[in-house]
């Protein structure tokens, strides 16, 4: 190939290469939408939720006993009978008590008939104050005898003071049982409750409890309405705090039973006061000397830089903001050192809780 040959390739080539050059010159160019990942401002110490293992329990809950002693003369009832206030449960052989009452209204009748002539004489001015003082003194004692007879005959007879269930026979017909000795144990069927117990801490944030809850776990996801009842003020030797909650009616379902487990969940108010906004540290660059963020305004789809205040940086990866940021704002927390004022941006799409990964 000649030399001049060669030269006349070489300009073509220059030529092309220019006339190219110029077209993509004059071919308008398409600015590049840069995917971000948007956050919302929040206040920290927001509501959250506490969740404690408990019980249900009846709310009337009692281990039943005779006044006086004696021989258990029947038990008319058997663990799990339905029981109405006022049903009788048990009795004891009324035989001694009978002999006694009856000896003292003997006693009284005798009394009475002598105060009564005492009275009398008294009001004809026949015998002194004193003799009619020591007569209404002796009348009032038997009195007061005779009642504490009759009511330890009443007392024989042990009769359901709510309505409920029974839940344990502890003694049987036949044995001798002291007073005070708890003879049936019952539960009330007209409330049930469930009983957590508390640690100090939280113990301590009981004023911003805002609602309460709980699940059954034998009653699978339901979750009952409970509402709070009292708070034991001591606590026991595992410095736990006893806290009671009435279970609310749900008639949805099978209503719980005492004795079944129970999780619940108590909504705790934030207490204003310790309130601060937290927000990642990769969301913080520098402008104009100082920190600052880019705010996300989704109805433009653009980002604007905005001063802040930072108190605090923690180890977390957080800092804390004390101004420039309101709650609720959208700001970029990842790919913020590429950005200009006014810039179009992409936000990161959520993860999907169904499709994840992106592959549908």
């Amino acid at each position: 190939m000649t030399t001049q040959r060669i030269v006349k390739l070489c300009f073509v080539a220059v030529v092309a290469a220019a006339v190219l050059a110029s077209c993509a010159s004059d071919a308008p160019t398409q600015e590049r939408i840069p995917t971000v990942k948007i956050d919302t401002v929040r206040l920290s110490g927001g509501q959250s939720v506490a969740t404690f293992p408990g019980r249900v329990k009846a709310s009337a809950d009692a281990n039943l006993a005779f006044r006086v002693a004696g021989t258990l003369l029947r038990v008319p009832v058997n663990a799990g009978s339905q029981v109405r206030k006022g049903d009788l449960l048990a009795e004891l052989d009324p035989r001694d008590y009978r002999v006694q009452l009856s000896a003292t209204e003997a006693e009284y009748s005798q009394v009475k008939a002598e105060v009564d002539r005492v009275i009398e004489l008294h009001e004809r001015k026949g015998i002194p104050d004193n003799d009619y003082d020591k007569a209404v003194y002796g009348l009032r004692q038997i009195e007061a005898k005779l009642a504490a007879h009759r009511n330890a005959l009443t007392d024989t007879r042990l009769l359901a003071p709510f309505d409920g269930f029974v839940q344990k026979r502890i003694y049987e017909e036949g044995e001798t049982v002291g007073a005070g000795m708890p003879v049936i144990a019952m539960v009330g069927n007209d409330g049930i409750e469930v009983e957590i117990s508390l640690p100090s801490s939280e113990y301590l944030r009981r004023s911003r409890f805002a609602s309460f809850a709980c699940r059954i776990d034998a009653l699978g996801s339901r979750e009952f309405a409970l509402e709070p009842i009292a708070i034991n003020h001591k606590a026991n030797l595992n410095q736990l705090y006893t806290m009671r909650l009435r279970l609310r009616p749900d008639n949805s379902g099978a209503a719980p039973t005492p004795g079944m487990a129970a999780t619940v969940s108590i909504r705790i108010d934030r207490d204003s006061q310790q309130a601060e906004t937290r927000i990642p540290l990769t969301a913080v660059v520098e402008h104009a000397g100082g920190p600052a963020v880019w705010v996300y305004r989704p109805e433009s789809g653009t980002v604007g830089i905005k001063p802040i205040r930072i108190s605090e940086i923690r180890k977390n990866g957080t800092v804390v903001v004390t101004g420039g940021l309101n709650e609720g704002e959208l700001i970029v927390c990842a790919g913020v050192h590429s950005l200009h004022d006014g810039q179009k941006v992409k936000p990161l799409p959520a993860k999907s809780r169904t499709n994840i990964g992106g592959l549908l």
